[in-house]
């Protein structure tokens, strides 16, 4: 697993911030990781912070925060895992693809029990 968080970089050199979130709320920090992976903290009027994640073409997922300071500690302890997981993505040609592919549902699934 990735460490290193320079590797995840402001999504669209930090365009979306302030922009309207896939929870309804306001950006307020957003991240991709090699353009493979996707972390995003809202302000939300459901709960107070909605964080939404996602490795492209694989998953999305979607966790609710009452404070930023919960929300942000959260945050960049998912960064980790998502970039793991992104760097495990094998490549169509791969000899070895099918258990790849069923190693990376693995982590996804261990993932989401991680961060429910």
């Amino acid at each position: 697993m990735t460490d290193n968080p320079g590797e995840w970089l402001p999504y669209d050199d930090g365009a979306s911030l302030g922009e309207d979130g896939s929870e309804g709320g306001v950006i307020v920090r957003d991240d991709e990781y090699r353009g493979d992976a996707r972390i995003t903290l809202e302000r939300t009027g459901q709960a107070a912070f909605a964080i939404t994640c996602g490795v492209y073409g694989w998953m999305v997922h979607t966790r609710f925060f009452s404070t930023l300071a919960e929300a942000e500690r959260e945050y960049a302890a998912m960064q980790p895992h998502l970039a793991a997981i992104a760097d495990s993505l094998p490549f169509t040609s791969d000899p070895d693809l099918d258990p790849k592919m069923d190693a990376v549902i693995a982590a996804i699934g261990r993932f989401v029990d991680e961060f429910p």
